[in-house]
């Protein structure tokens, strides 16, 4: 299912017709296809402080194929050389005086930026700041990329990420995620590494073979795009979803070569259940999604206990029962495992009529950041995924006005897909995402609700 506006807005008629009459004219976003280049032009690597990455981030990039340019080149080079990125090494600014040179290298080289172009910023946390000045600079960085990804157009987008010292090794995955095609709905967010063991000789195309991983609520929707981005990526899927759905189910898991599972997540026996498969099935599983959801809108003043403890029951309480049963057990879950739970723009900025939901997905990130230390210990890691206004059957049957105001108010003026929410779940589940933990990933387009 596609956002039909942005389809009709680029054909030829919707071009034509949204130029005279003045309407936006949302970009078709560069979205991941197995092998294909990590950046369809060159990028060009530049420096705000005393930058230590530079050269790390370079070797990062020419590996993977990239050409890349000092900003010197950049400047001087011809109409048609449209960069691909551009990457800004921000780590070590001391004041606020060093963030001239932020905008000294990022204006020249965002103006020959191509259509779908990144731009991303790497910089110190200011959590880490040796002084006030620092810190200001730090967080300056926040306001800086944040604004950026509302002035870019042509579907680019700008993040960032905070990288402490002796995080580095961390920044492999985080870099190449950000600058794919992978990240197509990822735009204005900023996620900080952690130091980690990062295993190296991922393969690009398959970074999921020979594992096992498990996605509830995978019979249709944002499940089942999940499901089959894992399976692109290598990996076998269990398949879990309600017995009321299990014909669906068994379509996704054929679909995909992987194993359907009937199971009802709320069930008292339900990860106890889910163990055993896993145990006898599989010998123990090295990927996790809880992304099983339901909604029973209803204004708090109005809504019945039913409606409120079932959605309690589904979206947090379920995830926290069998996370905890699956650490509880020793032979199921890897030590490398990832764990990766999908919350929503809801859980952040709040809904009208969602009380319920909302407080959920905002309790799943609280469950997600109180569970980092655990997962860290035993080298494995637990992150959210956090998808704002995705186009899916559900949301094809709102209101008309309500539906095309949700997917409009972003940065890229469109709706999401479901793949670009398992994309980014994919890339989480990655080995070399083994730095990213505790944290939040918003794919909204930059939503301007909770931005």
């Amino acid at each position: 299912m596609a956002d039909w506006y942005t389809t009709f807005a680029n054909s030829g008629f919707g071009t034509t017709l949204t130029k005279q009459l003045g309407l936006p004219r949302p970009a078709v976003l560069r979205r991941y296809e197995p092998g294909q280049p990590l950046l369809p032009g060159p990028v060009v690597v530049g420096s705000a402080g005393k930058g230590r990455l530079r050269d790390a981030v370079t070797a990062v990039l020419r590996d993977a194929g990239v050409t890349v340019q000092s900003p010197a080149t950049a400047d001087g080079a011809t109409d048609g050389e449209r960069l691909g990125a551009v990457v800004l090494d921000a780590t070590g600014l001391a004041g606020p005086g060093d963030l001239a040179s932020a905008h000294d290298f990022l204006a020249p080289a965002i103006k020959r930026l191509r259509p779908s172009g990144r731009v991303l910023v790497l910089a110190d946390p200011p959590s880490d700041a040796d002084s006030p000045a620092q810190a200001a600079a730090r967080q300056a960085v926040d306001g800086l990329v944040r604004s950026i990804a509302k002035e870019l157009r042509g579907g680019a987008t700008a993040n960032a990420v905070f990288v402490p010292e002796g995080a580095e090794a961390s920044l492999a995955g985080p870099l190449r995620f950000f600058l794919s095609g992978r990240s197509a709905y990822v735009d204005g967010q900023l996620l900080t590494l952690s130091p980690a063991d990062v295993p190296t000789g991922e393969d690009d195309d398959r970074p999921l073979a020979g594992k096992v991983a498990v996605v509830t609520g995978a019979a249709r929707g944002i499940g089942a795009s999940i499901a089959r981005v894992l399976a692109r990526d290598g990996a076998h899927v269990v398949a879990v979803d309600i017995p009321a759905a299990g014909e669906s189910l068994a379509a996704v898991a054929n679909e995909i070569g992987g194993t359907a599972f009937q199971l009802d997540i709320t069930a008292p026996d339900a990860a106890s259940r889910l163990i055993e498969h896993l145990r006898e099935r599989h010998g123990g599983v090295d990927v996790v999604v809880h992304n099983a959801g339901i909604t029973r809108d209803k204004l708090l003043v109005n809504m019945d206990a039913a409606r409120w403890n079932s959605v309690m029951a589904v979206n947090l309480q379920a995830q926290l029962d069998i996370t905890q049963a699956l650490l509880d057990d020793a032979d199921v879950l890897k030590p490398d495992a990832r764990i990766v739970c999908v919350s929503s723009q809801s859980g952040i900025a709040g809904n009208r009529g969602q009380t319920n939901y909302a407080a959920s997905k905002a309790g799943v990130i609280g469950m997600v950041r109180a569970w980092a230390p655990e997962f860290a210990a035993r080298n494995a890691t637990i992150n959210a995924v956090a998808p704002g206004f995705i186009v899916t059957e559900m949301t094809a049957k709102m209101p008309v006005g309500t539906r095309e105001i949700g997917s409009r108010i972003n940065s890229l003026q469109q709706g999401g897909l479901p793949v670009d929410v398992a994309e980014t779940i994919a890339w989480l589940s990655q080995p070399g995402s083994a730095g990213v933990n505790g944290q939040t990933v918003r794919v909204c387009g930059q939503s301007m609700l909770g931005a």
